[in-house]
């Protein structure tokens, strides 16, 4: 009854016309961005966050949630009609669904991904608000060494899973740890870091390392790589699969939908490595794998649905634990930051409205998807025709006026060119950036939690090993690490991600 009533209350709030609202702009918004190849839903969220910060809390986290997910349908679309994923976790989609397309039945494939994805993301919604509050009150019995822990298992698996050399992104996550040590300290009230520059002394600014490594380095990455894009065709037609396509796709929906709930929890990149694991699936399950490549329905509704319930479980991390599972989650902890609201286990129990608000506008969002997506298809393939170098300057000139409006300082828009040049040279550098935004973002919260932890014990390390919980914590970030580094799962790893770029 608990569950039902708590529902209700989501639905009701979600359901106002004002979060009906944002919701449509969020997924609207996400689903334009999947379709411009190279722009990316985190690159996306770093530039609006200015404009939430002028919203309601529930408002702005619901805009900024419909942008994910909604990214995550939009990916697909250019995927399937111009073989380039718009979403790094749409890239196995490109395989099979382009195949499809390049046979006149791009339509088919385009509405297999939309529904594939809807209901992937109305189980993976449901499996949110199933597990939220029984994590919570497991999560309300951590303590300052539990949550010390869990932080290390989040950031160790950040590294597991990204692109990339892993001494590259364990580099990374150390320079996130270091840059969130910059201004006061937290006991003493000590500047330090700062480097004698006033601004630091809060801190840096959140929005401007976000927009600067995420967005204004996508730019000019983007800008480098800038290519002609191909539409394949003009007009889709043929939208609503045959009776045929639904039996075919109906295995591959189900078992992408359980793969993506389940790896979409893993911190780092759950959504992505999911689509590559459905993939990888549905290839051996299937009785005609010569098909896979040459336009196998398997080969969209498995890895679409995939990466879409991954998206969405991606949130039970982040509402439960406050703890960040990517780098949109890592943005969205942000958001609640600056919204004044302490991510945690205290959200379900003090706001309920806004926990419960957020896991109902996922479903809502997702039916807004499938009913909005499939008749604007027409619009979307004439957007692909339009050139990066036209729309960067508009985006650069947003994401300027969106940082000064912050905190109406100069110096904020000085800190995104300096973030944003070091973000174009990580690029260059092979260094995935997620990792060290998801460091920025716990570096305060780890140190916190592992001051207060040594404080209660009297400064005896063994604290952490000692509570069972906080000591299975470790021992699992502690075996992830070896088991990365094992040369088989080394190879595969190497394997999976090469694939992908």
């Amino acid at each position: 009854m608990d569950l039902i009533s708590n529902l209700a209350l989501g639905f009701s709030t979600a359901a106002s016309p004002e979060n009906l609202f944002f919701c449509l702009i969020g997924v609207l918004l996400g689903t334009l961005i999947g379709v411009l190849p190279g722009i990316g839903a985190t690159a996306t969220i770093a530039m609006l966050l200015p404009i939430t910060f002028q919203l309601e809390p529930v408002s702005s986290l619901i805009m900024l949630a419909g942008i994910y997910y909604g990214a995550q349908y939009g990916g697909s679309t250019t995927a399937i009609l111009i073989n380039m994923p718009g979403e790094s976790s749409s890239a196995v989609t490109a395989i099979d669904g382009y195949q499809m397309a390049r046979k006149g039945r791009a339509g088919a494939a385009l509405s297999i991904a939309a529904l594939g994805s809807f209901f992937a993301g109305t189980v993976s919604t449901f499996l949110v608000a199933v597990f939220a509050i029984p994590l919570t009150a497991i999560a309300l019995k951590f303590g300052a060494a539990e949550y010390f822990s869990l932080m290390v298992v989040g950031l160790v698996s950040s590294i597991a899973l990204a692109h990339g050399s892993i001494v590259k992104a364990l580099a990374m996550v150390a320079l996130g740890l270091l840059l969130g040590l910059v201004g006061t300290d937290i006991y003493t009230g000590t500047p330090r870091f700062t480097l004698g520059i006033r601004e630091y002394a809060d801190g840096l600014n959140f929005v401007a390392v976000a927009v600067g490594v995420f967005g204004i380095a996508e730019i000019l990455r983007n800008l480098e790589g800038e290519k002609t894009r191909t539409v394949l065709m003009a007009k889709v037609s043929g939208l609503w699969p045959t009776k045929d396509d639904f039996k075919r796709m109906a295995g591959p929906v189900l078992r992408g939908t359980a793969i993506g709930s389940a790896l979409g929890i893993l911190p780092g990149g759950g959504a992505i490595l999911a689509a590559f694991a459905s993939y990888t699936v549905e290839k051996r399950v299937s009785d005609h794998p010569e098909e896979f490549g040459h336009g196998a329905i398997a080969g969209v509704a498995g890895p679409e649905s995939a990466n879409n319930a991954g998206a969405q479980t991606s949130f039970i991390p982040l509402l439960t634990l406050g703890i960040p599972a990517n780098p949109v989650m890592a943005l969205m902890v942000g958001a609640m930051i600056i919204q004044g609201i302490v991510p945690g286990p205290n959200v379900a129990t003090e706001q309920p409205t806004l926990f419960w608000g957020i896991i109902a506008s996922m479903w809502i969002g997702n039916l807004m998807l499938v009913v909005l997506n499939l008749p604007l298809i027409g619009l979307w393939v004439k957007l692909l025709t339009v050139p990066y170098y036209v729309l960067f300057p508009i985006i650069m000139a947003f994401c300027s006026i969106g940082v000064y409006s912050v905190n109406s300082n100069v110096f904020d828009l000085y800190a995104v060119a300096m973030f944003g040049l070091g973000g174009y040279l990580l690029v260059k550098l092979r260094c995935e950036p997620a990792p060290l935004l998801l460091g920025f973002v716990l570096g305060p919260l780890l140190e916190e939690n592992l001051r207060r932890a040594m404080i209660l014990s009297r400064g005896d390390p063994t604290t952490f090993f000692t509570r069972p919980i906080s000591a299975i914590l470790l021992g699992i970030a502690l075996a992830v690490l070896l088991v990365v580094f094992l040369p088989s799962v080394k190879k595969k790893r190497e394997q999976v991600f090469q694939e992908e770029d």
